[in-house]
C-alpha cells in the first residue's frame, strides 16, 4: 500500500505515464510534464519567504524518500516516470520570484534548460544514492535556474 502510494505521488498522480511512450531515446516528456505540474502547484505554495522556504525544505525531504521508495518499486534509479523531482526542482527555480507570467515563464523554461543539460556539479548529485540523488540533481538545477531567471527579469530581492 505504501510502495503504491509512493509511485502514484512520484509520477506525478500518474502524468509521466501519458508522456511520449519510452522508445529508447532519453527524452520522453515526463519531465516537461513533472515542470509543468510543478508550476501548476507553485501558485497554491505560500509567497512569504520564510513559509515557502519551510514548505520547500518539507516537500524536497519527503520527495527524497518517496522517489527513493518509488525507484525500488520501479526498479530502477531515477526512472523517467518518477516526476516529483521535476516539480520540487521548479520550487527551487522559482522561489523568491513574484507569482506572475514572465517569473514563471523565465523560471520554466531556465529549470527545463539547466535540468536537461546536467552540468556539474550537479550532474554528480543523480549519483547520490536513493531518492537523495534522484532529488539533488533537480534541487541543483533549481538553483542555477533561479539565478538565471534573476538575471533575466533583474529581480534580486524576494517578491513576495
Amino acid at each position: 500500500m505504501v510502495d503504491r502510494a509512493c509511485v502514484v505521488l512520484a509520477t506525478g498522480l500518474g502524468i509521466s505515464y501519458i508522456a511520449l511512450p519510452a522508445t529508447g531515446r532519453k527524452w520522453t516528456g515526463a519531465g516537461f510534464l513533472g515542470t509543468i505540474e510543478g508550476l501548476l502547484l507553485w501558485l497554491l505554495l505560500p509567497p512569504a519567504p520564510g513559509p515557502y522556504a519551510a514548505a520547500v525544505a518539507a516537500a524536497a525531504a519527503a520527495a527524497c524518500w518517496i522517489c527513493g521508495r518509488a525507484g525500488r518499486v520501479l526498479g530502477t534509479h531515477d526512472s523517467p516516470r518518477i516526476v516529483l523531482d521535476e516539480a520540487v526542482g521548479f520550487w527551487v527555480a522559482a522561489a523568491g520570484l513574484p507569482h506572475d507570467a514572465s517569473a514563471a515563464g523565465a523560471a520554466f523554461v531556465a529549470f527545463r534548460l539547466f535540468d536537461s543539460v546536467k552540468l556539474p556539479p550537479y550532474r554528480w548529485l543523480e549519483r547520490l544514492p536513493g531518492g537523495f540523488g534522484v532529488v539533488a540533481d533537480d534541487l541543483g538545477a533549481g538553483l542555477a535556474a533561479n539565478l538565471a531567471a534573476r538575471l533575466i527579469l533583474g529581480r534580486w530581492g524576494w517578491s513576495a
